[in-house]
This record gives structure tokens, C-alpha cells and sequence, in this order.
């Protein structure tokens, strides 16, 4: 078995740490704790000294900077973790469950040869095992994992709370050599091309109204529309619209879109998995209309009801005019 310490692996763009890096430091702390070990950070990039000086929650920081870095590059990324584990060998290596650390997640359990626990929301020791807690089917099934020894753990963006982790202090900064790996990876990173500007900020207003599986055709967005104009605001959407081509990624919200923090956030037929709670959880009042009542989103809503709909939102409309 490794040694008892918790790597985490950062997570960025164009060199500002993501929330949900200090959501892992958060969980890591507790569990380096717990077996007695240190909290690490792997900080992959070009030019990030500035990041680390944000990584006060960390003992330390293992550092490898090289150009083919400076973008997100699994093939490099994972060749350059390999590095740092072999370096500093950690029994347990924190990604999260976003687009760019699942990617690591699985090929870098491959190289080691560890265990991979994804989705999880939670984890925690217990004598030597770490037991975690994963979401399957949109949370709406738990499941526990126990696994003995080193492994990687995937851990669901939103599910920890930042504040834990970002904490005042200058860790210590190591630098790890970039390895000879990185000269000829098969890919090359050129740019990051950024999308074009949409016709509405969703990040921006005060009133969303959101619309998931439950609106049922792309023929029902009109009324949506006219209840968010009524109130002021504008129409968002979960992912699976977007999917749809029903509205443009502009307007998604979650992991894979835009996060929001609006004064009313109102979803329609959302069920609110993990990657879609992520990007509204700080809304100041959510209500959920869903027919589901098992659905994730009333965990977080303040108000909700199992109404249809399409009952609900003409009596809306009609109060409003």
C-alpha cells in the first residue's frame, strides 16, 4: 500500500482553479486526517504559480509545468500524475466527476492498475477500507463501495462544500520534472476556441425559468417563454434540451453548461441530477414543479409541488396577467 496521503487533482482554465478543486480539498483534508497522512495537490499547467498561491488548504503542492500543460491534455495530464505518484505516492487520488477529470479518472486508474469509485458524493474511512458513497440514476440510488488499498475516487462536482476547502496560507510548492513522455504525445493542444455570446445571459438574470425532460416537445417551450416573460426573466434549460437542439447550449445549465445564481429559479419537469444541481444551487429561492416526487430537485428546492405542469403554469400565467 501507498503512503497514507490524499492527492488531489486540481482542476482549471486559462490558469483560475475551478470551485469544485476546493470542494476536493475539502473531502481530502478529512480523509488525510483520518489516516493520519498528508493532503497534496497536483497542479498541472504552464505558468500556474499564481493558482498555487490559492491552495492554503493543501500541505503541499506537486507542481509540474510544462507548455504541453498549459491546456487541458489527458494524454499529457495522465502521464505527468504518473509522475507525481511515482514521486509522492498517495493511497488515494481525488478528481471530480466534470468533463475533464472523468477523462483522467478511468485512464488513470488503468495505468496504476487501481480501483475506480465514480460518482461519488461522499467517502469516508473506515479501518482500512475507504468506504464512498455514489449517485446512480440521477441520485435517485445510493450505493456504497468499499475498497482496500490505493484507489482513484471520482467525486461528484457540488456534492462539498468549497468553503472547506479554501482555506488562508502558503503551502508548499514543489516542482516535480515534467516527464520525458510529454515530448511525444500523440496529440497536440493549439487553443481553447470559446463559444459564441448567446442572445441572452442567463448568468445575469434575476428570474429563471427552467425547463427539463418534463416540458415533453420542443412545441411547449412558447409557454415556458411567455411565464418567464411575465415574470421578468428569461428560460433556461437542463441538458437534455439542449441535447434535444431544442435551445442553444447558451442557455444549459450544470456541469457541462453555465452556472447561475439567480433570485427565482423556477424548474419545470427538471429532475435535478448532480451535474444540473451544480450549476443552480445558489439560486436564493428554487421551486420545483415535477410530477415525480421521488426527484432529486425537491432536496433543494425551498417550494415544490407534484402538479402537472401544464396545470401549473397556465394558473400562473393567469394570476400574472
Amino acid at each position: 500500500m501507498s503512503a497514507s496521503n490524499v492527492l488531489v487533482v486540481a482542476e482549471h482554465l486559462d490558469g483560475v482553479l475551478a470551485e469544485v478543486t476546493f470542494e476536493l480539498l475539502g473531502l481530502g483534508r478529512a480523509l488525510a486526517s483520518a489516516a493520519g497522512g498528508k493532503l497534496e495537490v497536483a497542479l498541472l499547467g504552464s505558468g500556474m504559480d499564481q493558482a498555487a498561491s490559492h491552495l492554503g488548504g493543501a500541505d503541499r503542492v506537486l507542481s509540474v509545468d510544462h507548455a504541453s500543460l498549459r491546456g487541458f491534455h489527458p494524454e499529457a495530464c495522465v502521464a505527468a500524475l504518473v509522475q507525481v505518484l511515482t514521486e509522492h505516492p498517495a493511497r488515494t487520488v481525488l478528481t471530480s466527476t466534470t468533463s475533464m477529470g472523468m477523462d483522467l479518472a478511468a485512464a488513470l486508474a488503468v495505468r496504476l492498475q487501481r480501483p475506480l469509485i465514480a460518482y461519488a458524493q461522499d467517502a469516508r474511512l473506515e479501518g482500512d477500507l475507504l468506504v464512498a458513497t455514489s449517485q446512480l440514476y440521477g441520485g435517485k440510488l445510493l450505493v456504497e463501495s468499499a475498497v482496500e488499498g490505493d484507489c482513484v475516487l471520482s467525486v461528484l462536482a457540488g456534492a462539498n462544500p468549497a468553503a472547506a476547502g479554501r482555506v488562508d496560507g502558503s503551502p508548499e510548492v514543489v516542482a516535480v520534472a515534467a516527464p520525458a513522455a510529454l515530448a511525444s504525445c500523440r496529440l497536440q493542444w493549439l487553443e481553447q476556441i470559446k463559444p459564441p455570446a448567446g442572445d441572452v445571459d442567463i448568468t445575469q438574470e434575476t428570474v429563471l425559468v427552467c425547463v427539463g425532460r418534463g416540458i415533453e416537445s420542443e412545441d411547449n417551450l412558447p409557454m415556458a417563454q411567455e411565464l418567464a416573460t411575465a415574470l421578468g426573466g428569461a428560460v433556461c434549460s437542463s441538458r437534455p434540451i439542449v441535447d434535444n437542439k431544442w435551445l442553444p447550449k447558451t442557455r444549459q445549465v450544470g456541469k457541462s453548461g453555465l452556472r447561475v445564481a439567480p433570485k427565482v429559479y423556477l424548474a419545470l419537469g427538471v429532475s435535478g441530477a448532480p451535474e444540473h444541481i451544480e450549476g443552480m444551487k445558489d439560486a436564493g429561492l428554487i421551486v420545483a414543479v415535477n410530477t415525480d416526487a421521488t426527484a432529486p430537485i425537491f432536496e433543494h428546492a425551498h417550494y415544490g409541488t407534484t402538479e402537472d405542469l401544464f396545470d401549473v403554469v397556465p394558473a400562473l400565467l393567469e394570476k400574472l396577467r
